[in-house]
């Protein structure tokens, strides 16, 4: 018994259940495996990872030029008060030095992207971790990438997802860390990183999607603009806003948590209404025919590297005048337009009572017929011929009626053909009146130009060429070739005044006949353009009235050749104005910013000065490269007397008082003013061209393919109006100013005329003794080879 009684305890002693095959050994030996197999599998990772990294590290790109940062940088076209006007290249970027980058926007990125930045050492390995299991499980990754790892994959590595890929992010990123301080790697991360819409960093985004400079963001829109990294298509505030909305509201939450605003900051961030920049944004500078101008400029001279080198050029255009002017212009063409037949909608669409396929039908068919400007898209859901609603892109829904029908009415009748009727599914356009109400319109197919310079110096202060830049990109300031019509003649009274004539030189306003015998083919017969003859009237009086007779006597007796001669001297082409008897009737071709140079000769007392646009080019860093600043011309010598100026200025002074364009001096209220009216034979071609002392500005309208623009519409209806509204701003606040008299002329009963010519000496009188056919006995009639040109220019 003693025996058994030892035996029973060492059956159930520790020693035994430590033995082979207990259940404690079992454990233990699991145990060891188990750490056995992790620290061997850790060591062979290790090993693994070890060797990567030393056959890695040497194929490493070199970093050292991110302690210098230089992005692709856009050409950059500015105004003169420092206005943004246009950027060129595949990325839009302003380079924004981290101190500059206000704190609420470092503060929304590091919240969702990388709150612990100035705290690990480039790589969060419990993100590594969590994103490894959320892979593994085949969930939505959490986001492992730290802040400096993107910039590692961002400037020098692929997008790719391998293992190899990974590895160098993370070499790299130890390599980043190293190198640079905490701040220089965020301010690389704000300044590449995409943000859609060709925005590349986040100051360039502010001004994409806010139109304002990052430093003056909002919690609401930094966090807003902190959501694109992620996806930037995705959450898109403009075409994506829902989902936009949805992150914007969900980093504000994180900037909270974060403590880096308050509850109430995070309160007012949530409710605070965003006003996202659009192509009808009135705020934006539209520039874009002086953009490209400068554009192709500076590729004449650096080539590729225009787009890439972050090129910062500064323009002689004023803002304020260019922005008058793109809206003096556009309004003009507009109000023309409601004076057109209706040309029917656009195009129609069939629109699906399902209401996700009617949101997309609408979506598809406005992104193809998006805004021109003020000039909005929108689909008919209901018409009649007393109320029509629309539908714009953004779901606003529009009522119009009354007043806002009329442009449109032939469109609404019941015998209206289905191709041109506002119905259901019909694609049109809106705009919003001065007076705030909506009303129907159509896209202009008539064309326009607006150039404005400095006489003194040649700087172009405002130039628009063409109703809208992305409509037709052709430039009708420098590239139209028009006939100027009537506002070309001052520039043969000019010559005249050195013939002899004075302003009181009475010319014979009477019918002028060259038969077949003369012309050699059909007879010709000028008219005037109100069909009227007054007679004898003086050289004043028949600018002022814009008589034709009057322009065609004085060229004959001034010469056609002689006269050819003269106009070079304003800058015009010789080969464009042939020396036929057409010429008095403005039969030749220039453009608009011609014809500006040649009316500032008149402006600044006798100098052809040449049109300036750039005054300085810098780089990314403000270092100037060129520097040409618009200076005063008139040290050159002159290419007419200053007294001719003079004189001619009196005379345009008449025109803008009491002639063709009295409107001018009527509407503007101040003296100042000198102009000439043109309108071309059949109405094709109507004209302003005039200036101030301070300011030469010149307004063309008209049809690319040239064709009548209508019976009654006139230079003087139809350019003078917008000259006037642009001029209203342009002169705003500056004093009048009136030339100086200059030496060699006197006033005689009011008439400024050359000194030797005041007792008499010149011309007195021209065409006075016509005989019955109406012909001049002192008229240089044409040649031969003249005739035919003639009779091809006035045959109906």
């Amino acid at each position: 018994m003693p025996a058994n009684h030892n035996a029973s305890p060492e059956k159930h002693s520790p020693s035994a259940l430590g033995r082979a095959g207990g259940p404690l050994s079992w454990a233990l030996k699991l145990g060891a495996w188990a750490v056995g197999l992790a620290v061997a599998g850790f060591a062979a990772l290790l090993l693994v990872v070890g060797v990567a990294m030393v056959m890695a590290y040497p194929n490493l790109p070199d970093i050292s030029d991110l302690a210098d940062y230089k992005p692709k940088l856009p050409l950059r076209v500015f105004t003169a008060d420092g206005q943004l006007m246009g950027e060129f290249g595949e990325e839009r970027r302003n380079l924004t030095p981290i101190k500059d980058i206000p704190q609420v926007m470092k503060d929304a990125v590091l919240s969702i992207e990388d709150n612990r930045f100035y705290q690990h050492g480039g790589v969060d390995y419990l993100g590594i971790l969590r994103a490894g299991i959320a892979n593994l499980g085949r969930m939505k990754s959490q986001g492992a990438s730290t802040i400096t790892m993107q910039v590692a994959r961002n400037v020098y590595l692929s997008s790719e997802k391998t293992y190899t890929r990974k590895i160098y992010e993370i070499l790299l990123t130890y390599k980043l860390e190293h190198m640079l301080t905490k701040d220089q790697i965020l301010e690389i991360y704000m300044n590449q990183i995409f943000l859609g819409n060709r925005a590349y960093g986040f100051a360039s985004a502010a001004e994409t999607y806010f139109g304002k400079p990052l430093k003056d963001i909002t919690i609401a829109e930094a966090a807003m603009l902190a959501g694109l990294p992620k996806a930037p298509s995705a959450y898109n505030p403009i075409s994506n806003p829902k989902r936009a909305r949805s992150r914007q509201l969900y980093i504000i939450e994180r900037m909270e948590d974060n403590q880096y605003i308050t509850a109430a900051q995070a309160k007012a961030a949530k409710s605070e209404p965003l006003k996202l920049r659009s192509a009808s944004d009135k705020k934006i500078l539209h520039a874009e025919y002086v953009a490209e101008t400068v554009r192709q400029m500076v590729f004449a001279q650096y080539g590729q590297d225009t787009y890439t080198r972050g090129l910062n050029v500064y323009t002689t255009v004023q803002s304020t005048e260019q922005m008058a002017a793109y809206k003096a212009l556009r309004q003009g063409i507009m109000d023309f337009e409601r004076r057109q037949i209706y040309r029917g909608p656009e195009k129609f669409i069939d629109l699906p009572t399902d209401p996700k396929k009617l949101d997309d039908a609408i979506d598809d068919a406005l992104e193809e017929h998006p805004d021109n400007g003020d000039v909005l898209s929108a689909v008919v859901l209901e018409a009649s011929p007393r109320k029509v609603v629309v539908i714009r892109q953004n779901g606003e829904q529009i009522t119009l009626s009354g007043d806002g029908l009329k442009p449109a009415q032939s469109g609404l009748s019941d015998k209206t053909p289905p191709a041109k009727q506002v119905r259901k599914g019909a694609l049109v356009r809106i705009t919003q009146t001065p007076k705030g109400a909506w009303e129907i319109t159509q896209l202009p197919e008539v064309e326009g130009a607006l150039v404005a310079i400095t006489p003194q110096t040649g700087a172009i202060r405002a130039l628009v060429g063409g109703f809208d830049f992305a409509k037709n990109k052709f430039n009708h300031v420098t590239q139209a070739w028009r006939q100027p019509g009537s506002s070309f003649k001052p520039f043969i009274y000019s010559a005249a005044l050195e013939k002899g004539f004075t302003p009181a030189t009475m010319v014979n306003d009477a019918p002028l006949f060259f038969d077949s015998g003369v012309t050699g083919g059909q007879p010709w017969e000028p008219k005037n353009y109100d069909g009227k003859f007054d007679g004898l009237m003086s050289l004043r009086t028949g600018l002022a009235k814009s008589k034709n007779m009057v322009s065609i006597r004085i060229l004959q007796a001034v010469g056609a050749r002689p006269a050819q001669e003269w106009v070079t001297r304003f800058g015009f082409d010789e080969d464009k104005h042939p020396a036929f008897l057409t010429m008095a009737l403005g039969a030749g071709s220039v453009t608009p910013m011609q014809m500006a140079t040649g009316y500032a000769v008149f402006a600044n007392g006798g100098h052809l000065v040449q049109p300036h646009l750039i005054t300085r080019i810098t780089d990314f860093k403000d270092r100037v490269l060129v520097e040409s600043p618009a200076v005063a011309q008139l040290d050159e010598p002159s290419v007419i007397p200053a007294r001719n100026a003079f004189v001619m200025t009196s005379l345009l002074q008449e025109v803008t008082r009491s002639g063709t364009a009295a409107r001018a001096q009527g509407t503007l209220k101040r003296p100042d003013i000198y102009g000439k009216t043109g309108t071309t034979n059949d109405a094709m071609d109507a004209w302003f061209a005039g200036y101030q002392t301070n300011l030469a500005a010149v307004v063309w309208i008209g049809y690319d393919t040239p064709r009548k623009l209508g019976d009654r519409e006139t230079g003087g209806g139809l350019s003078l109006p917008v000259w006037i509204s642009f001029m209203e701003t342009a002169l705003r606040n500056v004093p009048v100013s009136e030339p100086p008299v200059p030496e060699g002329v006197v006033n005689v009963s009011g008439d400024w005329m050359y000194e030797e010519y005041a007792k008499g000496g010149g011309i007195s009188s021209l065409g006075a003794g016509n005989d019955s056919s109406g012909k001049s006995p002192n008229a240089a009639l044409p040649p031969a080879d003249e005739r035919n040109r003639i009779l091809d220019l006035f045959r109906n």
